[in-house]
């Protein structure tokens, strides 16, 4: 039965042109920007997924709006391909049910939200990374701004900055300082500095951007930096903040666990004694 079932699965991948699994996974850990290879099971998914793209229709805004999020998030994909995997991994989690309808079936409504949240969390992801490189890069910002209002001091070369930047940069803003020095040389500055802009859609950012921009149309630029610098240290300390009165909660609850392991402590050892006492008596 074993070897029917294997010939069933042979002649089908041929018909539907099915590629061999180490042929996908060694063409996704091509295009993968991070160090993690592809396993088996990502590698079945994927190739589900491009299949089932075809069959998926959007309207050109959702479509650019998901291509413009999956490029600044860094996933190599088109929008079909994306939605379709949230459907694939939803659906293999769906099939567990049939299973449970056997075995356990109040099981089977938990196998269904886990399949519609499963979906909704592989739908975000892309917005999630997008979030986590959008915060990576604001907290770089203050070294950067405080950077360019010392290159200002003797020189103007916005390109020359961004360079110079990018060597000591974090990835995530290092790899959009690479993306931005080569538009720059390609093509217009203001352009590439607008692309960086509109890629991440930081308030902070449209900042930076404003101000060397006008650096290139000729501005001085010497005090808007050195405003900008102030604020964005102001800015820092009030997030410091932030995060430090979320510490005292958390240890408020240790504190706690602790003091209780300490009650327990002298009850047991106060049990004991009063045994022991009880036991020399009798």
């Amino acid at each position: 039965m074993t070897g029917i079932s294997f010939g069933l699965y042979l002649i089908f991948a041929d018909v539907l042109k099915i590629p061999y699994l180490k042929t996908s996974k060694a063409i996704m850990n091509i295009n993968r920007q991070d160090k993690k290879l592809t396993n088996t099971i990502d590698a079945i998914v994927d190739t589900i997924s491009v299949k089932l793209s075809k069959f998926i229709m959007m309207d050109s805004y959702k479509k650019s709006r998901i291509s413009a999020t999956l490029s600044a998030a860094g996933l190599m994909t088109t929008p079909e391909q994306y939605v379709a995997k949230a459907i694939v991994k939803a659906s293999l989690v769906f099939l567990f049910i049939i299973p449970c309808m056997f075995v356990f079936p109040l099981l089977s409504l938990v196998i269904v939200f886990l399949a519609i949240a499963i979906y909704f969390k592989e739908s975000r992801q892309a917005e999630e990374k997008l979030k986590i490189k959008k915060q990576e890069i604001e907290q770089e910002l203050p070294r950067f701004v405080s950077t360019i209002e010392q290159e200002l001091k003797h020189s103007r070369d916005v390109l020359s900055m961004l360079e110079n930047y990018k060597k000591n940069a974090g990835i995530s803003f290092a790899r959009e300082l690479d993306i931005t020095c080569a538009d720059m040389r390609s093509g217009g500055f203001e352009v590439a500095l607008m692309r960086l802009e509109a890629r991440l859609n930081s308030p902070q950012l449209s900042d930076v951007v404003r101000g060397l921009i006008s650096i290139i149309r000729g501005d001085n630029g010497m005090l808007y930096f050195q405003m900008l610098a102030h604020d964005f240290k102001l800015l820092e300390l009030q997030k410091l903040k932030a995060q430090a009165q979320k510490i005292p909660p958390k240890i408020r609850i240790f504190s706690f666990v602790l003091l209780v392991c300490f009650l327990m402590m002298y009850l047991v050892v106060m049990a004991l004694e009063i045994l022991s006492s009880i036991g020399t008596m009798f």
